[in-house]
């Protein structure tokens, strides 16, 4: 197992944020998939006919897809953790931009090799650029606002979870192969990597709507663990049991499920697409009733279940 060698240095400085670098390399990796996750398949669908065509007019950008990513490595020169969390996507492709051709082909090289001939011209940093740019604004900006609430909703549950479980609490169910170890050594992967040393460095948790999440790094101070945000394109979350429904209604039902864990408003309004005065009041009916518990964090209110809602749910489970 691959393992970060941490201290408490380290983890006190350790931040949670969004990224919308992270984000789109999340986008490009579902439209490149041919079997998408079912909760990620209906945006797939809206966009990937024209993230084909785009591949198509441009076999240069073709080929940095082909290369970049494989189901084991993405190449080092996409995965660099933005120097803060909610950095703009030009900010962050900054440096991207400004990397030598010969830097791109190597890493590219390390993930599929042979290089396709398409590869070997200059320019390799502008046309990852333009890809880049392309799947942002025509598939993730759109709809940024409401990713975005959600991602931060995300984050402040982490936190919440933090301060009650500590990171055991909080790493355990992140990503897959990732766990807590204890004694500074911080579980990144199941495969046999060697352990690396971040002590004194930088780490940096980024939510995205991305199916398994990654490691990233800038050598030698920079480190980023990306994690699948809770609950993404969560139609099936929104499928709450009949008896559940027929008791509390549908909007009352749908918002109660989505509390399992301390959730915000905003993120409630991002997941059931209620309106944000529907939502706040049946949170608060709910809330009286005495199956959510709330608390400030920050400048959200964190609604999550009591053991009441938990028993309740259970029970109206089929």
């Amino acid at each position: 197992m691959a393992v970060f060698l941490v201290d408490a240095e380290t983890m006190a400085e350790a931040r949670f944020g969004t990224s919308p670098l992270t984000e789109t390399l999340a986008a490009l990796n579902i439209l490149r998939r041919g079997q998408p996750l079912p909760w990620h398949r209906a945006w797939r669908d809206r966009h990937v006919g024209a993230f084909h065509d785009y591949l198509d007019d441009d076999p240069v950008s073709a080929a940095i897809v082909a290369h970049a990513i494989s189901s084991s490595w993405m190449a080092d020169f996409l995965t660099v953790p933005p120097a803060r969390p909610d950095m703009t996507l030009d900010d962050e492709l900054v440096a991207l931009e400004s990397l030598p051709d010969e830097q791109i082909r190597a890493d590219l090289a390390h993930v599929r090799s042979p290089l396709a001939p398409e590869l070997r011209g200059p320019g390799l940093a502008r046309r990852t650029g333009a890809l880049l740019r392309w799947v942002w604004h025509h598939t993730i900006e759109p709809d940024w606002p409401r990713r975005q609430s959600v991602l931060r909703a995300d984050v402040v549950s982490r936190i919440a979870r933090l301060g009650r479980d500590g990171w055991s609490g909080v790493i355990n169910d992140i990503r897959p192969g990732t766990r807590w170890l204890g004694d500074g050594r911080l579980q990144i992967e199941e495969r046999p990597y060697p352990p690396c040393d971040v002590r004194g460095r930088r780490l940096t948790f980024f939510a995205a709507h991305c199916r398994g999440g990654w490691i990233s790094w800038r050598l030698p101070d920079r480190f980023g663990i990306v994690y699948p945000v809770t609950g993404i394109f969560t139609e099936a979350a929104l499928n709450t049991p009949d008896p559940l429904r027929r008791l509390l209604g549908t909007a009352r039902s749908r918002i109660l499920v989505q509390a399992s864990e301390p959730i915000s408003t905003t993120a409630v309004v991002a997941a059931t697409g209620l309106p944000l005065g529907t939502v706040g009041g049946h949170l608060g009916v709910l809330t009286e009733a005495g199956l959510l518990r709330k608390r400030r964090s920050g400048r959200e209110v964190l609604y999550w279940w009591t053991d009441a809602a938990r028993a309740l749910v259970a029970g109206a489970a089929p």
